[in-house]
This record gives structure tokens, sequence and C-alpha cells, in this order.
């Protein structure tokens, strides 16, 4: 095989909050019928790599469940394929993760076994379609030790990233990750293609539990002494790494003409779906600049929206500028407004989600959830006749006896109070 593709897919994503508490972040559902890892996956076998490596480890269950074998992807090969790789020990000893570097370089046997020409590693929750047989190619013509996929992003959203600086050949110069006063706006994109013999050579070398992640300490030494270029790539690609971002992205597919096309079968997003029959609307059943996936019933009305698989829209009900994942009943007369609910999650009737214009940010995260959106995560039963602001999160597994008024004020959290010990284990292990 000449190329091998490693998929880092063990991130938390802390900044999608509830939505990633009982998940990693390539499993979070996206554009209704998608999870995030898809995408890579997807980019993979439309690019001819049928060897790909995802490594796993925050709350790996779901998303081995996802991948499976990968057969969605043509991935399930006596020769190649997807294989899942978490962390393990051996006699060596071994640990958890510590960085992108590290996951890598715990999985060095893997990729000795493969014995590839190059590693193309990718980030396993970012939203694009690329073929990178082209960068491939690019990094051959330039006799690269490593190539950085870039981009333009805006300056607002620069300090978020890695920032690359190149001559006018492209040959990056300097490299900083993250930084409080970027030098431009050239963003690295996650995705890094390697000579192998130099990702061996570098990992064993320089990589600890230490020294763990790619771009605060390989990638800046290899420019000193390697040749090292930037790839840039003008197609579309997000890093849905906030909730806002996550929202924002979801309603843009449902523009007239989306940046982002989903239906191009020269280049298929392919997924793991449950069979489920078409989508249903009732005599007042309304969708309007919407995706609405298979298996859902819609009595109510839905504008500008994103609703999964299997969701039950009941009449009178209205869901507006929101996202709803799979299997998700909005029951008569309710109003979801401004608002992503997860997964199994149960709106009573005449509720109103995402109610008023008072939009106080989050008391407890005040930097998650500022922009106005609400957000219920999975297997939530939310009561009949309640009204929620804005800028609330709402915990997994919520009953009725867990709201003690009828009214829930803007930038409000509300937790089990059974679960509340899981929760506060869950944010102090992560």
């Amino acid at each position: 095989m000449k190329t091998l593709a490693l998929i880092l897919a063990g991130g938390r994503g802390t900044r999608l909050d509830v939505l990633s508490h009982h998940r990693a972040k390539p499993s979070v559902p996206f554009a209704g019928k998608f999870r995030l890892i898809d995408f890579a996956l997807s980019n993979c076998v439309n690019s001819g790599i049928y060897n790909v490596g995802v490594l796993t480890q925050y709350l790996p269950i779901p998303l081995h469940d996802h991948v499976g074998i990968g057969k969605p992807w043509d991935l399930d090969r006596r020769m190649g394929g997807v294989n899942l790789l978490p962390p393990s020990k051996d006699k060596k000893g071994g640990s958890w993760y510590q960085g992108t570097a590290h996951a890598v370089y715990q999985n060095i046997d893997y990729i000795k076994q493969n014995n590839p020409k190059y590693v193309v590693v990718l980030s396993g929750d970012h939203v694009y379609k690329m073929d990178y047989s082209e960068m491939i190619f690019y990094h051959e013509n330039n006799n690269a030790d490593l190539t950085i996929a870039a981009q333009r992003v805006s300056k607002k959203e620069a300090k978020r990233f890695g920032i690359l600086e190149t001559d006018k050949n492209m040959k990056v110069v300097s490299f900083e990750e993250k930084p409080d006063n970027p030098i431009n706006n050239l963003a690295s994109m996650g995705i890094y293609v390697f000579n192998t013999e130099v990702l061996l050579d570098v990992l064993s070398n320089c990589c600890t539990e230490d020294n763990s992640d790619f771009g605060h300490h390989i990638i800046p030494p290899m420019i000193k002494n390697k040749d090292v270029y930037s790839y840039q790539f003008d197609g579309y690609w997000k890093d849905v790494g906030t909730i806002e971002c996550l929202w924002e992205t979801n309603l843009s597919l449902a523009g007239p003409i989306p940046e982002l096309n989903l239906y191009d079968e020269n280049w298929k997003i392919h997924t793991r779906s449950k069979e489920k029959p078409p989508v249903k609307f009732g005599y007042k059943g309304k969708g309007i600049k919407s995706l609405i996936s298979n298996g859902s019933i819609i009595n109510g009305e839905v504008e500008n929206s994103v609703i999964g698989s299997g969701v039950f829209i009941e009449e009178g009900a209205v869901v507006k500028d929101s996202v709803i994942f799979n299997n998700t009943v909005i029951k008569k007369d309710s109003i979801i407004d401004r608002t992503i609910i997860d997964k199994d999650v149960v709106i009573g009737s005449n509720s109103y989600i995402g109610f008023g214009d008072d939009l106080v940010v989050n008391c407890d995260c005040p930097e998650l959830l500022k922009c106005g959106l609400t957000v219920i995560a999975e297997h939530s039963q939310i009561p009949d006749n309640i009204k929620i602001g804005r800028n609330c999160r709402l915990f997994s597994h919520l009953k009725e006896n867990d709201f003690d008024d009828k009214v829930i004020a803007s930038g409000s959290t509300i937790s089990s109070k059974i679960e509340k010990d899981d929760v506060y284990l869950l944010d102090v292990a992560e």
C-alpha cells in the first residue's frame, strides 16, 4: 500500500459541551444522517486510499459501533481496510494518548506493519470534501518531508488554529499553534502528508508524553531541518469546534445552493444508517428550506432547520432555525427556536424552547453559549407547558422532576438530580 491514512478521532470536543458528554466529537451527528467522521472516511475512499487506521480514545464505543468493519465506506477488505486503534499497553508499556503526535507514536508498529511510502494524518471531526491524492502529488513534486494543508480563515478566528508563514515557493518558514496574536490568517487544517521514514524518525527522536502534539512539539523543529511545505486548499472546509459553528454549518446546508454539495454523485459522503421508511408529511405538515432525513414524520411546520432520522413532529408544533438529532419527538403545539436537540429527546406539548429575546450568556459556560442558542442533550424528557429561554444548556437524561419551574430563564443550566455526580466526574476526568 503506497499510502496509509491515520484519522485522529479520540478527541472529546469540550467546546461542544453537553453534545460531547456522551460521545467523542467525531461521532457527533451532522446534516441529519451523517456523523462528523464520515467526511474523513469518505474522502479517503474517494481519494483511492483504502488503508485507514482510526485512532480512538474518549468514549469510543459509539464511534466503534458506527465505523464497525467499514462496510459503508467499502473498507471491509482483507488487505488494508479500516482498523480501530484505541490506546493499549504492551510489553513496552504504553498509556493514554497524550496528544496528536503521541497517538501516532503509540501506533508506530502498526505503521511499520503496513510499510506505506506516505502517511496521511487527518482530523476526524472536520466537514469538507478533499481529494488527498492531489495533495500527495504536490508533496511528491516538491520532494517534501512534510506537507501541511492550509486555508485562509477570518482574522477573528485565526487564533483558534495553527498559523503558518511561507516563502514564495510555499515552503513553511514558521509555525505557531493557536497564537494569541497571529502573524497572518493562513491556518493549518490539521491534514498532514509525511514521508513514512521521516515521520518514524521524528516521532522516535522527539515524541514523549510531554512533547505530544504535532502543532506544538513536532512541526516547529521540523521546519528548521526538514523540507516542510504548505498545500493551500481553496475548497469548502469547516472545523465545527463550537456549538455556534456546528449550528451555522448545519443550517447553511439548507440553503438553495450551499457551498458544500451533499448531492454530488462524483464525491459521495458515505455513512452507516439504519433502514428507515421515507419522510412523511401529514395533512398540515410543512417544510421550508430544510433538510429532513429518512424515517421522519412531519405533522407540524419546519423552517430553516435540519431534522435527523426518525424524528416525529406533531401537529401544531413549529421548528425554526434549529437542528434536531435522531429519534426525537416534538409534541403538539410546541415551538422550537434556535435550538440544538440531541437524539432520543421528548419535548412535551405546548412548550417553548428558545423563548424570548433575553440574550443573557450562560451563567456556567459564558464562553460556550452566548449567541442565543439553547442546547438539549440526549435522552431528556422536557415537560409539557414549559418555557426555556436562550443560551440554556440542558444535560442528558432529564426527567420532569428535574424542572422546579415552568419558566427557565435565559442563561440557565439544568442537570439531572440523579446524574449530577456523574456529570461532575465526567468533567474532571476529561
